[in-house]
């Protein structure tokens, strides 16, 4: 580049850079004076200054500390406030430096796989078992989990100290009677354990008039909603490394459960709780969500770019599918 400066004055720069095979675009682009960034007015329908403050001093808040600013959208909407989208949430994270992927996830391909179909509570149940650590290597629990998958509601759970087919065939029982279901009217999924294959397990659901199903042999992911409620479990800020008991293990999950059920929004219902769509609240609870947008947008019609907000629906309103 100088050597092309050099010669351009008593040859010229179309020669100097053919002499020297250099692109003629190249050389005046990278010669041309750095000009700064025109500046760039701010939309009318922003946040204002103190606006964002107090959208950021929400976001810091100990309650909303651990959890991402669309369950915190779903949450002020439920407590009838309405602060900014939650992509203005998200550009106010970033701004202060506050965003970033906290887990190593895995993307994995997707696969074609036979589907069931659940149109209602009560209509198709996921269940799986896994360990907790215990207190000391090799040691563990068991945690057994019953879940709706039309609504994500855990029916039924229970901490063993051992796998055993005898205490799932009573977690099972129990979590019927509970929810009184007649015969035929449901369908329990499960992987091809030992416990979910097991003659008494299956003799049960066979006097009680359930259908059972089981994932294809050696495919690890084909009950993904047990495995996805697991997964909430243990990526939880308070989830410990190990058990110290069987005490401290159902304690944990005498807490867990309840807050999963009655104040998790979940990100497949529309950021409903799952005990929302299994009792049959979600629609009044969406009624209610839209009436805080309506008002949001009657104050500053401006800010939304798309015209009237209406609140997020469950991504299937004909039902919700499980892999077999």
């Amino acid at each position: 580049m100088n050597a092309v400066a050099e010669l351009a004055p008593r040859v010229g720069v179309a020669f100097a850079c053919r002499g020297l095979e250099l692109p003629r675009p190249t050389y005046y682009r990278r010669t041309r004076p750095a000009r700064p960034p025109a500046p760039r007015p701010a939309p009318a329908r922003a946040l204002t200054f103190g606006e964002r403050a107090a959208v950021a001093a929400v976001l810091c808040e100990p309650r909303f500390v651990d959890r991402p600013p669309a369950q915190i959208y779903a949450q002020l909407l439920d407590e009838g406030r309405y602060l900014c989208s939650s992509r203005t949430m998200h550009r106010v994270l970033a701004s202060t430096g506050a965003t970033r992927e906290r887990r190593d996830v895995l993307h994995h391909p997707v696969y074609t796989r036979p589907e069931l179909l659940a149109t209602r509570p009560n209509e198709l149940w996921s269940w799986d078992i896994t360990k907790l650590l215990g207190p000391a290597t090799w040691t563990y629990f068991y945690l057994y989990v019953i879940l709706d998958v039309f609504s994500r509601f855990v029916v039924g759970w229970m901490v063993a100290p051992r796998e055993s087919a005898e205490l799932a065939k009573r977690l099972i029982a129990a979590s019927i009677e509970r929810e009184q279901i007649a015969a035929g009217e449901l369908t329990l999924h499960a992987d091809r354990g030992s416990s979910m294959t097991s003659k008494p397990v299956a003799f049960l659901l066979a006097d009680l008039g359930v259908i059972k199903t089981h994932s294809r042999p050696h495919v690890s992911n084909d009950n993904p909603f047990s495995e996805s409620q697991f997964k909430t479990l243990k990526y939880r800020p308070d989830f410990p490394d190990r058990f110290g008991s069987l005490v401290h293990a159902r304690s944990f999950c005498g807490d867990f459960f309840p807050w999963y059920n009655y104040e998790h929004h979940h990100s497949a219902l529309a950021w409903l709780t799952p005990a929302d769509v299994h009792h049959g609240c979600a629609e009044p609870r969406l009624h209610a969500r839209s009436r805080v947008l309506d008002a949001a947008f009657a104050m500053h019609p401006a800010r939304f770019v798309r015209g009237r907000p209406t609140p997020a629906r469950p991504l299937s309103r004909d039902g919700i599918s499980c892999a077999l």
